[in-house]
């Protein structure tokens, strides 16, 4: 009941204007740095180990950024359930379109990396071309469904579990849908290695190198920033010279692209990345938690 009622409050708020709309994921976000004490901690912990080189004012205020950028990007997925495409390709610009245009028809991994606006990322494109990804489902169930016919309203997108494995991803691949993978999470140990994350060991996922090795795919990074009017998806040059033969370099060349997306503009976007995640939750054998 209480998932449904929230669905209704989303549908209402998707007529409000922009900035208003933003006004209230702002004051979302502030609330939820107030109550949520555990993805708090765990947020400072992520920027304590990434940036010790900073005080710790500005990483609360990092960490307050953001609450307040993840709320926002939550409430305003209701514009991607209801709003017309005519509203989301204004209010979602694309960049660098002429990158996958150029690769259509050839296996493409776009690599989306945990901003809090790419979902924003991934409904702009499936104005231009069907693609495939991975879906997790939500736990409540009215959430669920309107996530899964959010994801699915344009188009004839493909979205595959987990649990599908790579044979099917490698399937869609080769049928030449691009794949909007999104693979910087901690997913535990199973299939990855431990490299630097802003200097931290992390348990990083392989398949990235894996599968552009036997699809051989081009990877090309995918970057969706909010701003004060909507949002900006850029889509970025293929990598050259990826894959290698070492898929440790190449897991730790995916993290260093995603330092650098992070840091560009002098890291004025920082605080859109998710750092609520506990991405150094698996540590190397013998080594303690940090959470």
């Amino acid at each position: 009941m209480m998932g449904r009622l929230a669905i209704v409050a989303l549908w209402l708020l998707h007529w409000l204007p922009f900035p208003l709309l933003g006004a209230v994921g702002r004051a979302f976000g502030l609330l939820l740095w107030t109550v949520n004490r555990e993805r708090r901690e765990a947020t400072l912990t992520n920027l304590r180990l990434c940036f010790p080189q900073r005080s710790e004012a500005e990483r609360q205020a990092l960490a307050r950024d953001h609450f307040i950028a993840f709320a926002q990007t939550a409430l305003e997925r209701n514009l991607l359930w209801w709003s017309s495409p005519q509203r989301l390709k204004h209010l979602i610009r694309l960049e660098g379109l002429d990158q996958l245009v150029a690769l259509r028809g050839q296996p493409v991994i776009l690599l989306a990396p945990h901003f809090v606006g790419l979902d924003m990322g991934w409904t702009r494109l499936c104005l231009e071309q069907d693609m495939v990804t991975m879906y997790a489902k939500v736990k409540s169930p009215a959430f669920d469904a309107a996530v899964l016919r959010g994801r699915t309203r344009f188009g004839q997108q493909k979205l595959l579990s987990r649990q599908d494995g790579l044979r099917a991803t490698v399937s869609a691949l080769r049928s030449g849908l691009p794949f909007y993978y999104l693979p910087d999470l901690d997913y535990g140990a199973r299939d990855a290695v431990f490299v630097p994350f802003f200097g931290m060991p992390a348990a990083t996922i392989t398949a990235v190198s894996r599968l552009a090795k036997v699809t051989g795919a081009k990877v090309l990074p995918v970057i969706t920033r909010r701003r004060v009017d909507g949002y900006v998806t850029t889509i970025g040059a293929p990598w050259p010279d990826f894959p290698t033969a070492d898929t440790t370099a190449d897991a730790a060349r995916m993290n260093r692209e995603i330092e650098q997306a992070l840091l560009a503009q002098d890291g004025a976007d920082l605080g859109q990345y998710l750092w609520s995640h506990k991405r150094f939750k698996t540590r190397p054998p013998g080594e303690k938690g940090v959470y």
